[in-house]
Formats: C-alpha cells, sequence, structure tokens
C-alpha cells in the first residue's frame, strides 16, 4: 500500500507521486473555450488528525485533509509524477469521478475509461465535459444544488475531493530514473492575488465552470499494467476561508486576481501541442452538468460573477509539446 502524506502543501503517495492544488484564475463561463490559466500557488493542506477537536465528527470518520477555497473560487490540480515510472490516478469529486460520471469505484475500469496516467497527464483543471476540452473546477457551498454532485445525484453528502493513485505491476517499468532531458513543462506564470471575498456555507463540493482546452489522455499501456493491491488514497474536504482559520487558527490565502485583470496586464496563458495524443470520450452525463452560471439562471439570482469575454492575443499563450511516441517509449 502507498503511504498518502501531507508534506508542505503537497500531497505525496509513496515516494514516487505528489500533487498540489493550484489557486487560478476563473475563466469566463461565456460559451467560449479558453487557454490554460496560470497557476497562482498551492492552496495550503491541513491533516484531519492535527485537529481533532475542531474538525466536524464526519470528517475523522473519512480523515484525510483539507483546504480552503473561496466561494466561486477555481482550481486546479498539478501532477509531478516520475517520467520513467507512471501511476493511475482516480479523481472523483463528491464521489462523482471526474472522468467518467459514474459514482465512485475503488476499482479501474477500462470499459468506463474512469481514470488517467501519470505521465503523460500533467494536470486536471476540470471534469470531462466534451472533446478536447473540460469544464472548470469551481467550489461552491454545499447545500445549494450547484455542484456535480448534486446534478448526479439529487444531494451532497460528501463534497470536497476523493482521489486514488495505484503503482505500476513489478517489472513494468524501471526502479531508477534513467538520464533524460525532461524539459520544463511545468513553468507557469505567479502573480500576486488581489482582495478576499466574502465566504457562505462552511463545507464546500466542486461545481462546473467556464470552458477550457484540455484533453484528458487515454491509458497509453493498458489496464493490466496497474497492480491494484497497491495504492493510497486519501479525501480532501475543502471549506470557506472563515472555517479554515477557525479549525486552524492560520490564515487563509487571498482570493485570486480575475481573469479579466489578469489579462489586461499582459501575462501569459499556457497550452499544450497534444494533437497526437488522444482524448477519452465525455460522459453524456457530465456533459450535461450545468455550471455555475446556468444555476445561478435557473435558480432565478442575478448574475454572481464577472463572466465577461476575455480576450487572449495568441502571442500570451505559452505552448508546451507532448509527443505520443516519447510517452509510449517512456521518455516523456
Amino acid at each position: 500500500m502507498l503511504k498518502v502524506t501531507a508534506k508542505g502543501d503537497a500531497l505525496e503517495f509513496g515516494d514516487g507521486f505528489s500533487l498540489t492544488f493550484q489557486r487560478t484564475l476563473r475563466i469566463p463561463d461565456d460559451g467560449n473555450s479558453y487557454p490554460l490559466p496560470p497557476g497562482l500557488g498551492a492552496f495550503p493542506v491541513r491533516k484531519v488528525s492535527d485537529y481533532p477537536d475542531r474538525v466536524p465528527a464526519s470528517w475523522l470518520e473519512h480523515g484525510g485533509v483539507f483546504m480552503p477555497m473561496y466561494q466561486r473560487e477555481a482550481m486546479w490540480i498539478n501532477f509531478n509524477s516520475r517520467h520513467w515510472k507512471p501511476n493511475a490516478v482516480k479523481i472523483a469529486v463528491g464521489k462523482i469521478n471526474a472522468v467518467s460520471g459514474e459514482a465512485w469505484n475503488q476499482r479501474l475500469l477500462a470499459d468506463k475509461e474512469d481514470y488517467l496516467v501519470c505521465p503523460p497527464q500533467p494536470w486536471l483543471d476540470g471534469i470531462n465535459a466534451g472533446e478536447g476540452y473540460i469544464r472548470q473546477f469551481v467550489a461552491m457551498p454545499l447545500g445549494m444544488g450547484y455542484t456535480v454532485e448534486a446534478q448526479m445525484t439529487g444531494e451532497e453528502r460528501f463534497g470536497g475531493i476523493q482521489i486514488i493513485v495505484y503503482e505500476p505491476k513489478p517489472g513494468r517499468f524501471p526502479d531508477e530514473p534513467p538520464v533524460v532531458n525532461t524539459g520544463a513543462l511545468r513553468s507557469f506564470a505567479v502573480a500576486e492575488c488581489a482582495m478576499p471575498m466574502a465566504s457562505l456555507g462552511a463545507e464546500m463540493g466542486l461545481a462546473a465552470g467556464g470552458r477550457m482546452k484540455q484533453k484528458i489522455y487515454p491509458d497509453p499501456h493498458g489496464l493490466d499494467t496497474w497492480d491494484e493491491n497497491n495504492y493510497g488514497r486519501v479525501y480532501v474536504h475543502i471549506v470557506n476561508s472563515l472555517a479554515y482559520r477557525e479549525i486552524t487558527h492560520l490564515e487563509p490565502p487571498l482570493t485570486p486576481v480575475t481573469a479579466k485583470t489578469y489579462s489586461e496586464y499582459g501575462l501569459p496563458w499556457f497550452d499544450l501541442y497534444d494533437e497526437k495524443m488522444g482524448d477519452i470520450k465525455a460522459p453524456d452525463a457530465l456533459k450535461q452538468i450545468k455550471s455555475v452560471k446556468d444555476m445561478d439562471k435557473e435558480k432565478g439570482f442575478a448574475p454572481q460573477q464577472d463572466d465577461d469575454s476575455v480576450n487572449v492575443p495568441e502571442d500570451k499563450i505559452i505552448t508546451y509539446k507532448i509527443d505520443k511516441n516519447e510517452v509510449e517509449d517512456g521518455d516523456w
């Protein structure tokens, strides 16, 4: 079994895979597909077990970790993996698989294509929602009916994020790294953050935001590659800034700048040149998830966020290349 540890702001699975939850711009929900926004620093991650007298009793049952987000704040998950020895990874939001739209299942299901492989998958910014794009992860309080979980199940029992990481079977990949040039795939802009916004309900789940250009690559190695008896899993609770402060007695991060302000300063966006890579087909259930903006309209609320379209000039988009042959050869 892979030991899961919270080290700094990262979650480490064994000694070969880690991830961080990156603060970012909430892209406009205007029907357009946007490039990848930058990372604005990692969300702080804290262990539930360090605060047994301050967290909800239900958290102690699940264990895991927690992190703060503001209402309608966006985030993406950055994967840090070994280029010579990949991992299979399942991500769920409110126990709904973010790739397949199915209810949480600990097993890998090839016929459902319900997992991703790192590498080649460098990050995940949202739910699988169409050919070549996702809908951005956006935090909303539980109990309002906005989350993916609420729309898929009719209730909000879990919230948060569920993650499980599998090791490959022994002998499938080298145990030591070969000498290769892995490039600088994860060089992202980091910007100063603006003033915080007010937040509502304490426990949060993830809803769907704007459209972003991003593929979710199919497994290049095959289901038989992965050791389903050698895994690490964790439950990530999400709370608003007020609850985070009350539990930890620490200050949460400030909310990030808007996409409009970011673009006005001429700062960079990102893209992947991955034309030769496949893309896991989005299930109808996830395609039909309503965005936060759609839910506002349905509930009769006035617009709650700035969704004015943003012009992203081509010369402000930094493109990185993912080569299918290098992935298959293990040289990525």
